[in-house]
This record gives structure tokens, C-alpha cells and sequence, in this order.
């Protein structure tokens, strides 16, 4: 079955807008990401402030491997 012009370039439309969509969704996560992993260093620093000490972050790593493998 052949497809006619107009029906190939409005598929190649959608297939576009569906790709800029997922590469915004994509750019959105990754902004998220950094801002969540800038807050974690934040936090591991204030508490490592604290008297905490370095031993909170193996044990921190060794948890959230167990929570988030």
C-alpha cells in the first residue's frame, strides 16, 4: 500500500512533535536531577558540619544501593 505525500509528511509531523516532547520531558528530568543531587551534597556537608563525620557517607551509599538498586 502507498502513502501519499500529505499522509507521510503529517506522520513525520507527529513523529517530530513526539520526539521534541520526549526531549523536553528528558531536559526536565535532568534538571531535577542535578537540583536533587546538589541538595544531597548540601545536606551531607551540613551534617558532616555537625560532628557527623565521614562515616555517614558509606553508610549512606551502602542504604540508598539497598532502597534504589
Amino acid at each position: 500500500m502507498s502513502i501519499e505525500k500529505y499522509q507521510a509528511d503529517f506522520i513525520s509531523a507527529i513523529k517530530k512533535k513526539i520526539r521534541e516532547a520526549q526531549y523536553e520531558a528528558l531536559k526536565a528530568v535532568n534538571v531535577q536531577l542535578i537540583n536533587l543531587y546538589w541538595e544531597i551534597g548540601r545536606s551531607i556537608a551540613e551534617k558532616q558540619s555537625e560532628s557527623w563525620g565521614k562515616a555517614i557517607v558509606p553508610r549512606l551509599s551502602e542504604e540508598l544501593q539497598k532502597e534504589f538498586p
